[in-house]
């Protein structure tokens, strides 16, 4: 993507990850933890972790991810558990799915 073209995100999107940084920033204070104690545990640079807590979008996943597991955020309504034999069951659905998804064939009629 040219640099001089910005990336858009849908209204949920923003607010969804609007949402995970203010819960990350929150969590953090209420353990009296610094930005520096949470981003040095991460490994990455405090700005990193300003831009997560502030909510931008192109912060790695990964990483937001993290920062939850380790401050105790539940992303997921289930326990590591749940979460697993769900991640089985979508497993054994996608087995079930074709590999490649191809749009449908549609057959033009040119007799005019």
């Amino acid at each position: 993507m040219p640099a001089s073209k910005k990336r858009s995100y849908a209204r949920y999107t923003i607010a969804a990850v609007k949402l995970l940084g203010t819960l990350v920033a929150s969590e953090r204070k209420s353990r009296k933890m610094t930005a520096q104690d949470l981003s040095d545990r991460l490994g990455i640079d405090r700005s990193t972790l300003q831009r997560l807590e502030a909510g931008d979008p192109k912060v790695e996943l990964g990483l937001a991810f993290e920062a939850c597991a380790l401050l105790g955020i539940p992303l997921f309504d289930e326990d590591i558990a749940g979460m697993t034999a769900r991640l089985d069951e979508a497993g054994r659905r996608l087995a079930l799915l074709p590999k490649r998804s191809r749009p449908r064939q549609v057959k033009v009629s040119d007799d005019f």
